[in-house]
């Protein structure tokens, strides 16, 4: 199903229907395109951008980038690299988030930025928020809050 993602929300039962979720968002996405994670540890933010990577075709394996803050991976045969980032030990700095020059990174990749609500939405008006949250019987619910551009756009949010 290929729907607007004005505020949508999507029920990811397992892990595997998280990462397929980014798969599917990740063969849609083109450069310059920030997305911006939300959600508790253990909510599913690391393996929705491991989905996203394989959607995108980009190359390296996707773990958490806490101890080095963004990792860059290559383009693949898309052309569209995937620069992954997490905001948790900026601890709410944008000066700092402003270091990394992600914004000269949003012409050519995208941008997944992990705990990035409240600090990562100033690199572009055009985001999608996903709020990833992670219920006591185990399931994923993702909600999508859509900015500037991104509410017209269509997103593949059923396989």
């Amino acid at each position: 199903m290929v729907a607007t993602s004005v505020n949508t929300t999507v029920e990811l039962p397992k892990v595997e229907d998280t990462e397929d979720f980014g798969r599917r968002l990740g063969k849609v996405l083109r450069g310059g395109d920030l997305l911006l994670l939300a959600g508790p540890l253990g909510a599913g933010k690391t393996a929705f951008v491991r989905g996203l990577a394989d959607g995108l075709g980009v190359t390296g394996r996707v773990s958490s980038p806490t101890f080095v803050i963004a990792r860059v991976h290559e383009a693949g045969e898309r052309g569209v690299s995937l620069v992954h980032v997490d905001a948790y030990r900026l601890g709410g700095e944008f000066a700092e988030l402003d270091d990394l020059d992600l914004d000269t990174d949003l012409v050519d990749a995208v941008v997944a930025v992990e705990w990035g609500e409240g600090l990562a939405e100033r690199l572009s008006e055009d985001h999608l928020l996903i709020r990833l949250e992670r219920r006591d019987d185990d399931v994923r619910i993702a909600h999508l809050e859509p900015h500037g551009s991104w509410v017209d756009r269509d997103l593949p949010l059923q396989a």
